[in-house]
């Protein structure tokens, strides 16, 4: 059944990335074309790290059920189409589009419109009723997420991988998605879209991990070149919102996302050992400047990220370890 679930004239997934990135960018303007309409709602005065500033002050039932409401659909949506294509269809990778695709591109593009409209009637977002942390939470579990994935393929420590068993790997591999559709539609509808730079920044990237969340089955959704610039995308996310929250923390994002890149995500593109030393001397003397310049007390802010990630994804693994070792001990208590 699975090569029969793409139509012979179905565009190319490549086509389809590009014409998904290009859709990206117009709607990030489209947010920004917008964002005056929005310039006189008030809200409450911003009191530090953990409040989160764009929700309303005094919430309404509708402003509650749209927001809820519409990312329930949405989720259940592109988890209903991706459980009916990985156990229903069953396809293989191909360069077009399955049928699947098509409707997983058209249902993220309809709650994207939604989501825009939603916001300018009702404005508020998920962030209404839950905390800054769980949304930062969810896309920090799916970057760790990636790393484990990636094992096998790229290595984790300057090409070696970690020791971590190919049957968590397979079990990380197979069910990624359903993780990955939670973290990003959580978080899509965790803010309200308004147009400050930070909210633009961070819609664009959503964005693009709802197209690559589209693209399942595809080559392109395994093309390491894209799979790297979503990766690459938070580190340029992460470092511009700090320099525009002016708190002095942007080489810690930079440095810190720049780190992992060196230490693990270089060695699944291919490149030749003079390109890898010559990133690795770029990065060392990058370093070595700016924290020459602000003070080498704050040298450890290199491997803060790094740390929590690296720490992170071995928890990650150890869950998927225990949980996978539970349910054969209950499979064989069954049978016995």
């Amino acid at each position: 059944m699975g090569s029969s679930t793409a139509s012979s004239s179905s565009p190319s997934s490549s086509f389809a990335l590009w014409a998904g990135v290009a859709f990206s960018a117009f709607f990030t303007l489209l947010i920004w074309a917008l964002g005056n309409r929005l310039a006189g709602i008030e809200l409450l005065p911003d009191t530090g790290y953990s409040w989160y500033y764009w929700k309303l002050p005094a919430p309404t039932f509708w402003t509650r059920a749209s927001s809820w409401g519409f990312y329930l659909a949405h989720q259940l949506a592109i988890w209903a189409i991706l459980y009916y294509a990985q156990f229903v269809l069953k396809p293989r990778y191909v360069k077009g589009l399955h049928r699947v695709n098509v409707l997983a591109l058209a249902a993220n593009a309809f709650f994207i419109f939604l989501h825009l409209i939603q916001t300018h009637v009702w404005y508020d977002g998920l962030a209404q009723d839950t905390t800054v942390s769980s949304s930062q939470g969810s896309v920090i579990v799916l970057l760790v997420w990636v790393l484990l994935m990636e094992n096998n393929r790229r290595g984790q420590f300057f090409g070696r991988p970690a020791p971590i068993s190919k049957e968590v790997v397979r079990f990380a591999r197979t069910y990624h998605g359903y993780f990955f559709a939670w973290a990003i539609i959580y978080t899509f509808w965790f803010h309200p879209m308004v147009s400050t730079s930070g909210h633009l920044i961070g819609f664009f990237y959503m964005f693009l991990l709802l197209l690559q969340g589209s693209l399942f089955y595809t080559r392109v959704h395994t093309n390491r070149w894209w799979t790297f610039t979503l990766e690459l995308t938070v580190l340029v996310h992460g470092t511009l919102v700090a320099v525009m929250q002016g708190n002095g923390l942007w080489p810690m994002f930079l440095f810190g996302f720049a780190g992992i890149f060196v230490v693990t995500q270089m060695y699944g593109l291919g490149l030749s050992l003079p390109v890898r030393l010559l990133i690795l001397g770029a990065f060392a003397g990058s370093a070595i400047f700016v924290y020459g310049n602000l003070g080498w007390d704050r040298l450890n802010e290199v491997v803060r990220i790094p740390l929590i990630e690296y720490v992170s994804m071995f928890v990650l693994a150890g869950l998927f370890w225990t949980g996978l070792r539970i349910a054969r001990t209950v499979k064989q208590l069954r049978q016995a």
